[in-house]
């Protein structure tokens, strides 16, 4: 099993950029696809505590505005929002990233991947 884990979905366009990004500086790691494999429940949960459901939950995307009112609502406290996330993997920002050091990230930034990747994270 690599270091890196990455979690999130194939087709989305940042994981895609993501991913080739880690192959690109020799960085192998291991990819869980939530469309196939779902949400881990424990990891959610510690991502949870480390980061923080306004950090993981995506409102700008495309799943959430197709969310109607009271489950936007349902959402606004840690509990609500870890089960529409487990319910609607689409809502997660992406990726997720679990690093060597057992750090996590949420998105791509080329830079601090850089840094984590050098490990100066």
């Amino acid at each position: 099993m690599a270091e890196i884990r990455l979690y999130g979905i194939p087709n989305c366009d940042t994981v895609k950029r993501a991913r080739a990004w880690l192959a690109a500086q020799g960085a192998a790691h291991d990819f869980h696809d939530f469309k196939k494999s779902g949400v881990p429940a424990q990891d959610l949960a510690g991502w949870m505590a480390v980061l923080g459901s306004g950090r993981l939950l995506n409102r700008a995307g495309t799943t959430w505005r197709k969310l109607d009112d009271a489950q936007r609502t349902a959402a606004g406290d840690a509990a609500g929002a870890a089960a529409l996330m487990r319910a609607q993997p689409s809502v997660i920002k992406r990726p997720v990233v679990r690093w060597a050091d057992g750090s996590l990230s949420v998105g791509f930034d080329a830079d601090d991947w850089t840094r984590r990747l050098r490990g100066r994270g």
